[in-house]
């Protein structure tokens, strides 16, 4: 094994979110921080990059001017232990913009696009933490080689922690809430 293919003592250590708040944008790019830990993303294809991309400009344009829709950037769930989630597609309040970290109180709308290697994580562990977190609608998004994608929504039930099954859709996402919205993922 040669220095390079060593991992950098950061990753087997607990992060705090003050020593997070100190990494650059580099050391932070294609990882989360799950209880403290770093968590390292593998790149994603870019079918799976065009769809959150285009997913993201539809909710952006149907959100109305109270509400952005953007790609791949930090969700704090929590301070202690740290957790860092990145989202695929996140919808959050416009005025908060400038705002850092996002805390999930900012955020309407998370998407997760599944990916081969993501599976459990983005149907079970995720959308438990972003239930927990108090996350109000939950999108996975499970792709097909050839064909549109089917979108699996969920709407959280404050009473339990937990989301609730919503509608599937493949061919044509058509929904009133969180806001209205029309996606033909055919075009996706």
């Amino acid at each position: 094994m040669t220095v390079d293919m060593v991992a950098p003592a950061w990753m087997h250590q607990q992060v705090t979110a003050e020593q997070y708040a100190g990494w650059t944008e580099e050391q932070c790019a294609g990882i989360e921080i799950v209880d403290g830990m770093v968590v390292v993303s593998p790149s994603a294809s870019k079918r799976h990059n065009r769809l959150a991309r285009l997913l993201a400009n539809a909710l952006d344009a149907a959100a109305g001017p109270d509400w952005n829709a953007d790609t791949d950037f930090d969700v704090r769930l929590h301070d202690v232990p740290l957790n860092n989630r990145r989202p695929d597609v996140t919808v959050y309040r416009a005025d908060t913009i400038d705002v850092t970290p996002t805390r999930p109180e900012h955020v309407l709308l998370v998407v997760e696009v599944v990916s081969p290697g993501s599976e459990t994580t983005d149907r079970i562990v995720k959308a438990d933490q972003y239930a927990k977190a108090g996350i109000q609608f939950y999108w996975r998004v499970e792709q097909a080689a050839t064909g549109a994608p089917l979108v699996y929504t969920y709407v959280l039930d404050p009473a339990t922690d937990r989301y609730r099954d919503g509608e599937v859709f493949t061919g044509v996402v058509r929904l009133a809430a969180p806001f209205g919205v029309e996606i033909d993922l055919r075009q996706l």
